[in-house]
C-alpha cells in the first residue's frame, strides 16, 4: 500500500508492446516504429515483450506476457482489441500511443480500462520518459538525460519543444509525461505521482485547461506541499467576454482567476517555458526570501537601471540599504563607486570589492535577497569575480542570483557559479524574473497554509433568514434581487447597509426622505437594470422636499426613455452616508467556470470598469487571507492617510470581506455580487448600493462542494471524557499544529514508532512533517486528539498546555470508494479507549464523504492494534505483498 497506483504505468517492472509484428515493420505505423526503434538500445532493465492482436491461442498461453504496462502504438481500428488482450493478461496500466483518435472510440477505450481496472494514459498521447530508469515509453523526442524536474503537459508539440530545448541547455529530468486531450490518467493523478515520486525534486506543468476545479485543486495544493510546483498556462482569455449582470463579472477574466487559484495553491507561474526552468532551479536552492526586497550590485550603471526599472514594473521593491550599511561599505568600495539604491561598484571593481558588497547586503536587514551584476571590462577577470560571489554566497542566508552578462568572455565564470548552484543569468530582466518566482513562491506558501473554516469567529449570522429571502426570489422566477432585497441580504450576514426605503410615488418619496433626513440620495429600483447611473438612475445630494418630488418624476421619465421595457418597482431613498472623507471599493462576487465562487475587490464607484482594479481570493477566507486580498488592490494604497484624511478603519473592511466569504460559503446559489460602493474612513465601512444575481443550486452543492477550496471542517470537532477524568477534543489537524505533532512523535515509544511508521525514525523529517499537518480536507481527513494539561505555575495559578495525545488519519485511494487508514495513540494515554473513539470517528467522516470501504496495514506482532480492529468489526487477512503485514477491512 506503500506504492502509488501509478507505479506500474511510470515505474514498470515488466513491459509488453503492441506495436505490430516486429519482422514486418512495413505493417507498423510511424508512431510504432519510433517507439520501437528508441526502446530497442535504451538499456531499460525490465523485462519487454511483443504481442501481436493477429496471434492465435488462449489466455492461459498468454499467461508469459503479463506485464506491469501495455504500450500500444496501433492503427485507430486495432486498439481497442489490444487493450481488451492487455486488461484480460492483467496489465495494470496501459499507454495508448496515438493522434486524431475521435472521441467516441476514446470513450471505448477507457470503458474498456475502467472493466478491467487498467490506468489508461492516452489516447492521443505522444506518452512519457522517465530517464532514470532508461525508459522512453514515447514518441516525443530521443530520451532526456536524468535529472530532479518532473514535467508534465497537455501539448505534445510543446513537450517536444521542451525537451529539445532541454537537451541543449544540459537540463535533465525524473519524469516527463504528454497528456492528451482524452487520456483517463489526468493531470490531477499525474501531479499526485509526481508529488510522491522521490526522484522528482520540482514539477514542471504546462496546461491548457481543466475540467474539475475541486480535484485540480486538491492534487496542486497536495503537490505544493511536498514540492516547488511551477506552472505555466496557455490560453488568456481576457474579462468581459462574456454578458454580465454586475460589474464584478465584467471586469473578471478566466485568466485573472485561474492565477488566483495559483495563487492560493501555493505555486509559481511563469509565461515562457525557459521561465520553467529558471524558477525551477531558483526554488529548488536552499534559501527562500522573506519579502520582495532585492539589492542590486552591479559594475555597470546602465545593467543597473535595467534590473531596478523591471524589479519596479513587476512588483519588487529595490533595496535601501540602511545608513550604517552604507557608511561602512564605503570605505571597501573604490574611489569611483556609489552606494545608492543600486550598489555600483564602478567599472574597476574587483573580485573583494563585489565580495563585500554582497556581504554587506547579505547583512542588511532591509534586503531580501541579492542579485550580482557582472558586465565584461577589460581591466577585470569575470572568473575571479565569480570566485568573490561564490565566497560571499558561503556566508549569507539569503538568495544570491548573478547576472554575467556577454557570452565568450564570461562561460567559466557562468559554468562556475551554476556549479554551486547559484542561478546565472544572461540578462539583469531574467534575473529580477527569477527573484520575482522565489519572492512569489515564499507568498504563496503562506497562502496554502491557510484553512479557513466556513464561518469566521465574527457573530453569527442569520443564514436561514438569507436562505428563505432567495427561496422566495427563485419562487418568483427571478433571478436578480431588488437593492432592498440586497440590502436585506447583507444585513443577514451584519454587512452595514444605509436605511433604504422604497417609495411608489413622488409624495411617499418626499415623505420617507423627511424621516430619512436630509441630504438624500435617490435610486431607481428595476431587476432589469444592472448599472443604475447608465440610465440616469442615480441621484445624489438631494437636499429638499421639491427637489426630492422633482428628482423622482425626472428619473423615471429618463428611465422609462432610455429602457422602455424595464419593469420599475419604485425609487429607493437612503440618507446619504455622511462619510465626507470616505474611500469607495467595491466587494464583488462571480462565477467561474470551473472554479466557481470568486472574491473580488477594488477600487469603488461609478468608473469601476474603467479603473479595473480587481483583486481576487477563493473563499473561504480568514483575517490573513482577506489582508492581503486587500493588499494587492491598488485602491490599498488609499486606505491609509491620505490627502489629509485619516487612515480608514483596515479592519472593518476586511470584517466585510469575511461577512462575504460566510455568505459564499452557507448560500450556493449566489452567482454575482455587487456591493459598490462600499464608503469606509476612520469609523467604519458601510454599503452603499447592492446588487446580487441568484440561481437555483443542485444537491452536489451541499458540504460546500460548490467550492474549489474545502474550508476547515469545524462540524468535526467534539469533546469526550477520559476515563479516569478530565476531558479531550477531537478536531481536524490544522497547518499551526505541526510543532505539536513532532512534540507527540517524539513522545513515542520505540515501539509505538516502529508499529505506526514501520521504522526506527525518532522524529518526523520536515516534508512528512508538512505533509501531516497541511491536510487536503477534501480527500484525506487528520483527526487529533488534543489534552490540556494543567500544571501549576509557581504563583497559585496554573499553566494550561496543549497536547497531541492521539491521531487517526485516512486517505482515499484511486477508486475513489476506498480508503487507508492509520492510528496511533500516546503510551500515556493507552487504555482510556481513546483508540476506539478515534477509530469510529475518522470513519464516521469517510462514511460521511461517501465511502465504502476503509482499510488498513497492520504489523502481524502488534496484537494490541490487531485486537482493536476486531473489536471495531474489521476482518483481518494475510497481506500477499508483505507476510510482516496484515490487511484489515470493514465495510462503512
Amino acid at each position: 500500500m506503500d506504492q502509488h497506483f501509478l507505479t506500474p504505468l511510470f515505474s514498470p517492472r515488466s513491459i509488453v508492446v503492441f506495436a505490430g509484428h516486429p519482422e514486418h515493420p512495413e505493417a507498423q505505423n510511424s508512431m510504432a516504429r519510433t517507439l520501437l526503434a528508441q526502446m530497442k538500445d535504451q538499456g531499460y532493465a525490465g523485462e519487454v515483450t511483443h504481442l501481436d492482436i493477429e496471434m492465435t491461442g488462449t489466455l492461459s498461453d498468454l499467461a508469459h506476457s503479463r506485464a506491469d504496462l501495455a504500450i500500444i502504438a496501433l492503427p485507430h481500428d486495432r486498439i481497442a482489441a489490444a487493450l481488451e488482450i492487455a486488461g484480460r493478461i492483467r496489465c495494470r496500466a496501459a499507454l495508448v500511443l496515438s493522434s486524431g483518435l475521435e472521441s467516441s472510440p476514446c470513450a471505448e477505450l477507457q470503458t474498456i480500462a475502467r472493466r478491467h481496472g487498467v490506468h489508461l494514459l492516452g489516447p492521443n498521447s505522444l506518452g512519457f520518459q522517465r530517464p532514470h530508469l532508461k525508459l522512453n515509453a514515447g514518441v516525443a523526442g530521443p530520451l532526456a538525460s536524468p535529472g530532479p524536474l518532473g514535467l508534465v503537459s497537455q501539448s505534445g508539440a510543446l513537450t517536444a519543444s521542451i525537451l529539445d530545448w532541454a537537451r541543449a541547455n544540459g537540463v535533465g529530468f525524473s519524469a516527463v509525461v504528454s497528456l492528451g486531450p482524452n487520456t483517463a490518467v489526468d493531470l490531477p493523478q499525474v501531479l499526485d505521482f509526481l508529488a510522491h515520486d522521490a526522484s522528482t525534486h520540482s514539477i514542471l506543468v504546462y496546461m491548457e485547461g481543466i475540467h474539475q476545479a475541486r480535484r485540480f485543486m486538491s492534487a496542486l495544493r497536495a503537490a505544493a506541499y511536498v514540492k516547488p510546483v511551477v506552472v505555466m498556462k496557455a490560453g488568456r482569455k481576457p474579462a468581459g467576454s462574456h454578458a454580465a449582470l454586475t460589474h464584478s463579472a465584467a471586469i473578471v477574466g478566466s485568466d485573472d482567476v485561474f492565477e488566483a487559484a495559483l495563487r492560493r495553491a501555493g505555486v509559481v507561474r511563469v509565461r515562457q517555458f525557459t521561465q520553467l526552468f529558471s524558477a525551477a532551479k531558483c526554488l529548488a536552492s536552499r534559501y527562500r526570501p522573506v519579502g520582495k526586497r532585492l539589492a542590486i550590485v552591479t559594475n555597470g550603471g546602465g545593467p543597473g537601471v535595467l534590473a531596478a526599472d523591471w524589479a519596479n514594473e513587476i512588483g519588487l521593491h529595490v533595496a535601501t540599504l540602511t545608513e550604517k550599511t552604507r557608511a561602512d561599505l564605503v570605505g571597501k568600495l573604490g574611489p569611483n563607486a556609489s552606494v545608492g539604491q543600486v550598489v555600483d561598484l564602478g567599472e574597476e571593481a574587483t573580485a573583494e570589492q563585489y565580495n563585500a558588497a554582497l556581504q554587506a547586503c547579505s547583512r542588511d536587514s532591509s534586503a531580501d535577497g541579492v542579485l550580482a551584476i557582472y558586465s565584461p571590462k577589460p581591466e577585470t577577470d569575470a572568473n575571479q569575480v565569480a570566485k568573490g560571489v561564490l565566497d560571499a554566497f558561503n556566508t549569507t542566508g539569503k538568495p544570491v542570483l548573478a547576472c554575467w552578462m556577454g557570452d565568450d568572455r564570461v562561460k567559466e565564470a557562468r559554468s562556475m557559479l551554476n556549479a554551486r548552484s547559484i542561478p546565472s543569468f544572461r540578462t539583469p530582466e531574467n534575473a529580477v524574473d527569477a527573484f520575482h518566482n522565489i519572492a512569489t513562491f515564499y507568498q504563496n506558501q503562506q497562502l496554502l497554509q491557510q484553512t479557513p473554516p466556513p464561518m469566521s469567529h465574527l457573530s453569527k449570522p442569520d443564514v436561514e433568514g438569507a436562505r428563505l429571502l432567495i427561496e422566495g426570489v427563485l419562487a418568483e422566477r427571478r433571478k436578480v434581487l431588488t437593492e432592498m432585497e440586497s440590502k436585506a441580504l447583507l444585513a443577514a450576514f451584519h454587512i452595514p447597509v444605509t436605511r433604504t426605503m422604497l417609495a411608489r410615488s413622488a409624495n411617499e418619496a418626499m415623505l420617507i426622505a423627511s424621516q430619512l433626513g436630509y441630504p438624500v440620495a435617490l435610486k431607481i429600483d428595476s431587476p432589469d437594470i444592472s448599472h443604475k447611473s447608465d440610465v440616469q438612475g442615480v441621484a445624489l445630494n438631494v437636499v429638499s422636499a421639491t427637489q426630492v418630488r422633482d428628482t423622482y418624476n425626472d428619473m423615471l421619465a429618463a428611465v422609462s426613455k432610455a429602457m422602455p421595457s424595464a419593469r420599475i418597482n419604485g425609487v429607493t431613498i437612503q440618507p446619504m452616508s455622511g462619510k465626507r472623507r470616505g474611500r469607495e471599493i467595491y466587494i464583488g462576487l462571480t462565477t467561474d467556470d470551473p472554479f466557481g465562487p470568486v472574491i473580488t475587490f477594488g477600487a469603488g464607484g461609478t468608473m469601476i470598469e474603467l479603473i479595473a482594479d480587481r483583486a481576487m481570493e477563493l473563499p473561504p477566507l480568514n483575517q490573513f487571507l482577506a489582508h492581503r486580498l486587500i493588499e494587492r488592490s491598488r485602491v490599498s494604497e488609499s486606505l491609509g492617510e491620505w490627502r489629509g484624511a485619516p487612515a480608514a478603519d483596515f479592519e472593518a473592511v476586511e470584517q466585510v470581506l469575511l461577512r462575504v466569504s460566510e455568505m459564499v460559503c452557507e448560500l450556493p446559489q449566489l452567482r454575482e455580487m455587487d456591493i459598490n460602493p462600499v464608503i469606509v474612513d476612520e469609523h467604519g465601512a458601510v454599503a452603499v448600493d447592492a446588487r446580487i444575481v441568484v440561481e437555483h443550486a443542485g444537491p452536489a452543492a451541499r458540504d460546500y462542494n460548490h467550492l474549489a477550496i474545502l474550508p476547515y471542517p469545524t462540524r468535526h470537532e467534539s469533546e469526550w471524557p477520559m476515563k479516569g477524568g478530565g476531558m479531550y477534543t477531537i478536531r481536524p489537524v490544522r497547518p499551526d499544529d505541526a510543532d505539536m505533532l513532532q512534540a507527540f512523535v517524539k513522545s513515542l515509544s520505540q515501539e509505538s514508532r516502529y508499529f505506526r511508521f514501520a521504522s526506527a525514525m525518532t522524529e518526523l523529517p520536515p516534508r512528512m512533517l508538512a505533509r501531516y499537518t497541511l491536510i487536503d480536507y477534501d480527500r484525506e481527513m487528520a483527526l487529533a486528539a488534543i489534552h490540556v494539561d494543567r500544571k501549576p505555575d509557581g504563583q497559585g495559578g496554573f499553566v494550561e498546555t496543549e497536547q497531541i495525545i492521539g491521531v487517526s488519519r485516512y486517505i482515499t485511494n484511486p477508486d475513489q470508494t476506498t480508503c487507508e487508514f492509520s492510528l496511533v495513540v500516546s503510551d500515556h494515554f493507552k487504555g482510556q479507549g481513546l483508540g476506539s473513539r478515534m477509530m469510529l470517528s475518522i470513519m464516521e467522516f469517510a462514511r460521511s464523504k461517501g465511502l465504502a470501504q476503509i482499510e488498513g496495514l497492520v504489523l502481524a506482532n502488534n496484537d494490541n492494534m490487531l485486537r482493536l480492529m476486531r473489536s471495531l468489526g474489521f476482518a483481518v487477512g494475510s497481506f500477499t505483498e508483505d507476510p510482516d503485514f496484515k490487511l484489515v477491512t470493514k465495510v462503512l
